[in-house]
């Protein structure tokens, strides 16, 4: 159950921003070990006094306007491996379509315990038995 809030600056067109969710959501199914109808994404398109972020800031190079943050929230952990192949596909599939530079990537993942996720009806659905 990963829940992930896609940022990036606004001015990028539905086409582009389905590429982009899909081709992450193709990561996360591919080496996450997510279930392919395990989709759960918010993308926010903010201006550009409202995205603050350095452009060099332990990076090759410079990060662009197309800089995109993924805040990824998980129930499972991961093993550092995982998460680091998953940050590799992530780059190569992005650069792919829709044409992310890997130097504008930037990745952080949250763990959460069972108790913290609700799915609906107001029921810890990973403790309680339903």
């Amino acid at each position: 159950m990963p829940f992930t809030r896609i940022t990036l600056l606004r001015g990028k067109s539905p086409e582009y921003l389905k590429v982009l969710s899909d081709n992450f959501h193709r990561a996360m199914v591919e080496t996450f070990d997510v279930p392919p109808a395990d989709r759960f994404q918010a993308i926010h398109q903010l201006e550009p006094h409202e995205l603050v972020f350095d452009r060099t800031y332990l990076v090759n190079g410079q990060r662009s306007d197309d800089y995109i943050f993924f805040d990824i929230t998980i129930g499972k952990p991961r093993s550092t491996e995982v998460k680091k192949a998953f940050y590799r596909r992530l780059v190569e599939l992005l650069g792919d379509a829709p044409g992310v530079r890997p130097e504008d990537v930037m990745i952080a993942v949250t763990s959460t315990t069972r108790e913290d996720l609700s799915f609906a009806d107001g029921i810890a659905q990973m403790i309680e038995q339903v």
